[in-house]
């Protein structure tokens, strides 16, 4: 017996409150942001630390460490943690994304400390004692960073995973959802480490690499929308249970969040930054601030709006 129950809380109402939509949230943060820049690091077969590498695994590392320290805070004993990394379930989904993230946590830190090598040489002298460590793994890092991409999909999808494990709850009970949860997590994780490529680490913010990322954007986009319009179309056609759901999109404080948060911010107000104002203001970088944050504020309201009217719309 391990003592752990790995179902514990499954039956309530809302079982999970709003920490794990911001663990949500900064998961699929990070992951996509790894992602992205990892992708692109290979697509482009570079050997060097780019702004936007630097910018994406500093939101990568960052953005789990904050979601992880959500997590903790949300549990029942949070000083009683540890025995989920001890204890495994592995018929239980979120057992499994805890293997997941033992490895994604450390292997993010690494890449980190690999693009930010010339950074972390400004450090107090008390501190470098990193540097030889992560010299000593240099010669690993391509395969590390083919593992991390992995880890990074893995990461992004298992957030879906872990709330679609729901079955009482047919708006997420939905294979969709991992699919959506990845689309989301890559168009948010892009948009903060496009953020941080150009504020911080003097990215021109009409570079070459920001070029194909402000082409790819759009078909990410949507296809982000597609898996939502599939989970919608999903409940049309899922009898009594299904019609139920479907009012958390026709009424109520949910309903707005959706409406608003989801496709107001994170869809029409991207196109109107980026189309509807003209060419030269598209070109700004008010634009490009206000179009990532429409972003990232709409891939929250998604998370929190899919975790608790999710919820609470139960069969």
């Amino acid at each position: 017996m391990t003592g752990i129950d790995f179902s514990t809380g499954l039956g309530g109402t809302v079982a999970w409150p709003w920490p794990i939509a911001v663990y949500l949230f900064f998961a699929g943060i990070s992951g996509g942001a790894l992602t992205i820049a990892l992708m692109m690091r290979f697509y482009k077969n570079q050997t060097d630390n780019t702004p936007l590498l630097k910018g994406a695994t500093v939101a990568g590392f960052v953005g789990i460490a904050l979601g992880m320290l959500c997590l903790v805070l949300d549990l029942t004993n949070p000083l009683f943690f540890w025995k989920i990394l001890v204890f495994y379930n592995f018929q239980s989904v979120m057992s499994l994304g805890v293997v997941v993230l033992m490895a994604f946590i450390p292997l993010s830190a690494l890449l980190a400390a690999y693009a930010l090598r010339e950074e972390l040489n400004q450090l107090p002298k008390s501190l470098h004692f990193i540097l030889p460590v992560v010299d000593a793994l240099v010669r690993f890092r391509r395969p590390l960073e083919m593992l991390t991409l992995v880890l990074a999909i893995a990461v992004c999808a298992y957030t879906g995973f872990l709330i679609s494990a729901l079955i009482r709850f047919p708006l997420i009970n939905t294979s969709v959802l991992p699919a959506l949860f990845v689309a989301s997590g890559l168009s948010a994780g892009a948009a903060v480490a496009k953020v941080l490529a150009v504020k911080f680490f003097k990215e021109d913010l009409h570079s070459a690499e920001m070029n194909v990322l402000h082409k790819v954007e759009w078909p990410v986009m949507a296809v982000e929308a597609l898996f939502i319009f599939m989970l919608f179309s999903s409940l049309i056609f899922g009898g009594s249970a299904g019609s139920n759901a479907l009012m958390a999109f026709s009424g109520g404080v949910w309903t707005n969040l959706f409406w608003f948060g989801v496709v107001g911010l994170g869809f029409a107000l991207p196109l109107l930054f980026s189309f509807g104002l003209g060419k030269k203001f598209a070109h700004s970088s008010q634009a490009f601030y206000m179009t990532s944050a429409s972003v990232v504020c709409g891939m929250m309201c998604l998370r929190m709006f899919l975790l608790y009217a999710g919820q609470i719309y139960s069969i």
